[in-house]
């Protein structure tokens, strides 16, 4: 399997914990690196690999931004940081872009004896019965579930009745960064209100220099 990562050094083999943050990030913004930041520091990670969605299977009704300028956004943003990676996989691989072949695809790649964490909202968990293979998903990596304060857990009880073997893979990290989206991060851009401190400077500057955005009307559902 050919993987491409764009930051500086080497892939660990032997790496411990490995944490896979995927999304489509249009754009990345603060709310998605302090909850890898988070991530890290919580479950003891020695890495946080993103991976830029490259045809996100819920967003067949919205539209999403290029992929080659998502990932080079996300290049951007985690370009300071020695422990975040950013991987091709997604993009670089044709059809839907499906949780269970990401994990799948690190799963060969770092082989057996490295633990797998794959970081999301928990909002999504929320949908996660829609997810193709699920239960085979739960058997290959354990699940980062990152929060608003505040954040009813309750509102799980149904999935994870429905869904008993995912109760020793979930994990909740609380995160105040959340707040962040990047729909509302659009809608400022559209409306031409500011964005700084929500987001890189650098990511920033290439919406703006991009024209990202700017003509796209904002009557899409949070994504």
């Amino acid at each position: 399997m050919t993987m491409t990562f764009q930051q500086t050094g080497t892939i660990e083999s032997l790496a411990r914990k490995i944490g896979i943050m995927g999304g489509t990030f249009d754009p990345i913004h603060f709310g998605h690196l302090v909850t890898a930041e988070a991530a890290l520091a919580s479950f003891d990670l020695e890495q946080v690999i993103f991976v830029p969605s490259g045809k996100p299977p819920h967003k067949k009704d919205y539209p999403v931004t290029e992929a080659e300028a998502r990932y080079l956004m996300t290049i951007m943003a985690v370009a300071t940081n020695a422990r975040f990676r950013v991987s091709r996989m997604e993009i670089d691989r044709p059809g839907y872009s499906y949780a269970i072949d990401t994990v799948k695809g690190f799963r060969e790649l770092f082989g057996p004896q490295t633990e797998l964490y794959f970081i999301t909202g928990a909002d999504a968990i929320l949908e996660i019965l829609t997810w193709k293979n699920v239960e085979k998903l739960l058997g290959l990596c354990h699940f980062i579930a990152a929060t608003r304060p505040g954040f009813d857990l309750h509102a799980l009880d149904q999935v994870l009745d429905k869904l008993p073997a995912l109760k020793g893979r979930l994990h909740f990290l609380e995160v105040p960064a959340l707040a962040i989206s990047s729909s509302d991060i659009r809608k400022r851009v559209a409306e031409g209100r500011p964005i700084k401190y929500l987001l890189p400077e650098t990511v920033e500057h290439y919406i703006y220099k991009t024209g990202l955005y700017q003509d796209r009307k904002q009557n899409e559902e949070e994504r």
